[in-house]
């Protein structure tokens, strides 16, 4: 009796660490950002929004697609991964998951589904930007640029961007101003958030011969283009305002872009490990706000989800 009742919590346990292994391939994190992106996209788009089926297939078909994408980054860098402190634990890199084509199908169908997904709702266009995202991270970052140059993440910041016209086609025929201001915003952010990550694992980053931007110039110029990136990107963050957005997406851009710009600031005067990742956590928090105001901004206008 009490064997088998002692043997149910230790299935069910065996069973969630599983299922949380298989989900932590798709990099579900980055999938909710880029997902989030695409959804400010509709607000960027400055209309009415989105009934709420298509807006609910918009963001699954983002969410999936980019999650096939981190799925093929995890496939395709599990001999990095292997060598680096931050990310040797990724079930590929351990072998806790065997990689082989039947991971590489299920990655294609997801993509296809996903993107077929965005296009019946809400149309080809919007469908096309969704699948030059993925197309960007998960071949063009990850298989072309990541071991060859320290531009990878400046080109793969797109993959976010793409997500940002990918909501405002979708709301509109075609991205307008803001839409396209808050792509660059999106292109801007990336490279830096990265630069301060890879900062804080130069070392991890230098073993695994990954040419990250610290790696080949060091942490002087990499921490003087983490500067150079975030001044302009809080401003242009900015720029939506002039298009309609309101108070509350002003508090976010100017909350989150202060204390990223002051974070950037103390890491060119002390270019340490510790100002770095520092640095790192206000970009993400930059981001969080930034697309939280957007979001809240725009449903409070009726220009998210249309009723």
């Amino acid at each position: 009796m009490n064997t088998v009742v002692s043997a149910v919590p230790i299935r069910g346990v065996a069973a969630q660490a599983a299922w949380r292994t298989v989900l932590g391939v798709f990099k579900p994190r980055i999938a909710l950002e880029i997902m989030l992106a695409g959804l400010a996209g509709v607000v960027m788009a400055g209309g009415e929004g989105l009934d709420l089926w298509r807006f609910l297939a918009l963001a699954v078909g983002i969410f999936v697609a980019a999650g096939a994408a981190g799925g093929v980054n995890q496939l395709f860098e599990r001999d990095l991964d292997a060598r680096m402190s931050r990310t040797e634990s990724r079930p590929f890199a351990t072998g806790s998951l065997a990689p082989g084509r039947g991971w590489y199908a299920l990655l294609a169908t997801l993509t296809l589904l996903a993107v077929s997904l965005v296009a019946v709702a809400t149309g080809w266009r919007a469908a096309g930007f969704v699948v030059l995202g993925a197309f960007t991270y998960g071949v063009v970052y990850t298989m072309w640029l990541k071991r060859r140059t320290w531009l990878n993440i400046v080109i793969g910041g797109l993959a976010g961007s793409f997500a940002v016209l990918a909501g405002a086609t979708a709301a509109t025929s075609s991205p307008g101003p803001a839409a396209w201001v808050f792509a660059l915003v999106l292109f801007l952010w990336t490279p830096p958030h990265f630069w301060s990550l890879a900062m804080y694992y130069r070392g991890d980053y230098a073993a695994a011969r990954v040419p990250m931007l610290p790696v080949v110039f060091g942490d002087v110029v990499a921490s003087r283009a983490i500067f150079a990136h975030t001044v302009p990107l809080v401003l242009l963050s900015l720029l939506p305002l002039a298009w309609g957005l309101g108070w509350i997406y002003a508090l976010g851009a100017l909350t989150g872009g202060a204390f990223f710009i002051h974070r950037a600031w103390l890491l060119l005067c002390e270019s340490t490990p510790k100002n770095a990742i520092r640095c790192f956590l206000a970009s993400l928090l930059q981001l969080g706000l930034l697309l939280a105001a957007a979001l809240l901004d725009g449903a409070l206008a009726g220009a998210l989800i249309r009723m």
